[in-house]
């Protein structure tokens, strides 16, 4: 053929009416075994290609998961993406991965794209700075996307509300900061930095008021100098270590907001002169797969970051669930000891 085929012509290739075709094709509409091969052996033969835009002008959804993070390069949202991506195989969806490097307005964006595409479900992976504007323009896409049949879902992010047309898939980030905090203050440290990433950023605060409710559980004050804000990455982390390192500030133990922030406190504290834990402990978070490997092992609070990625691709699309697709789940977590904390010695 010189032109792309239709499906008038893969009905006609099949002996079947156009009708037919597309209830094969969507799978949605009982239809014969021999039937189905017909027609799936015509689309086979005439190279078929499902026309999309169609398919949304009739009210279809995509077979699409789409999952928004801020990047894909950092182990925390590598291994959401293969949560998300293994599940939606086995629920045989295509996964879109789109990236927003941490800006709001990009996230909206692309929320609002992929209602425009009918996507079947739309992930928001990982922390975000919100303010009255995003939950406002939000909660009208996620409205929208429910309305279209498809579902939102906030994956390792705080829910935006009771009544948020949205699926929330969250961890115990408070309590792991809390339990990071705790393994510190019984090992005797008192004086702990903590290396927290920007203010206003969901994930950070969280891990901030884990931090405090554990001081707080102790009888301890607490001291905002001892909490540095900043971006979040191993270049961060080495740069505010450096800094705090200058500034004289007394403390034993430092509580890293992630582990690449550890990674470069570790480097920065190494190069001035400083032995971990001997002179120094240290607790990160996310347990990513190298911290086993730092020098010395890296305590660190373990996120079931695929376990994430992998029920919220599960709740979304599963339409048997609640309807209104307004579901909470929280996972849990929990602190891998390994060596770069020691006790305080008199």
């Amino acid at each position: 053929m010189s032109k792309r085929p239709s499906i008038k012509d893969v009905a006609a290739r099949a002996g079947v009416s156009m009708a037919t075709v597309s209830r094969v094709l969507s799978g949605d509409y009982p239809v014969s075994g021999e039937t189905r091969l017909r027609v799936q052996r015509a689309v086979r033969e005439l190279d078929y290609v499902v026309n999309a835009h169609a398919r949304a002008l009739h009210g279809a959804t995509a077979k699409v998961v789409a999952l928004i993070v801020a990047e894909v390069t950092t182990p925390f949202f590598a291994r959401i993406a293969a949560g998300v991506e293994e599940q939606a195989t086995v629920a045989n969806r295509l996964c879109l991965v789109c990236t927003t490097h941490a800006d709001p307005d990009r996230e909206l964006d692309v929320v609002r794209l992929m209602r425009e595409q009918r996507a079947d479900a739309v992930i928001l992976a990982g922390g975000v700075v919100e303010n009255d504007d995003y939950r406002e323009r939000m909660r009208r896409y996620a409205q929208g996307l429910e309305n279209a049949g498809s579902r939102l879902v906030l994956c390792a992010r705080p829910s935006l509300g009771r009544d948020f047309p949205a699926i929330t898939v969250e961890y115990e980030n408070v309590g792991g900061a809390h339990a990071a905090t705790t393994h510190l203050l019984t090992a005797g440290h008192r004086r702990i930095l903590m290396v927290a990433g920007p203010v206003g950023l969901t994930t950070s605060d969280q891990r901030v008021a884990g931090y405090r409710t554990a001081l707080a559980a102790y009888g301890q004050r607490f001291d905002p100098m001892l909490v540095s804000h900043g971006p979040w990455d191993r270049e961060g982390g080495y740069r505010r270590m450096r800094k705090l390192l200058e500034s004289g500030l007394e403390y034993s133990a430092v509580f890293a907001g992630n582990d690449g922030v550890a990674a470069g406190a570790m480097q920065a504290l190494r190069e001035a002169g400083k032995r971990i834990p001997d002179d120094v402990s240290i607790v990160g978070f996310d347990d990513v797969p190298s911290a086993r490997d730092f020098d010395p092992p890296l305590t660190s609070v373990s996120v079931p970051q695929e376990d994430l990625g992998r029920t919220a691709v599960k709740l979304a699309t599963d339409r048997s669930s609640d309807a209104s697709g307004r579901q909470h789940v929280m996972l849990g977590t929990h602190l891998v000891v390994r060596k770069s904390v020691r006790p305080v010695t008199a």
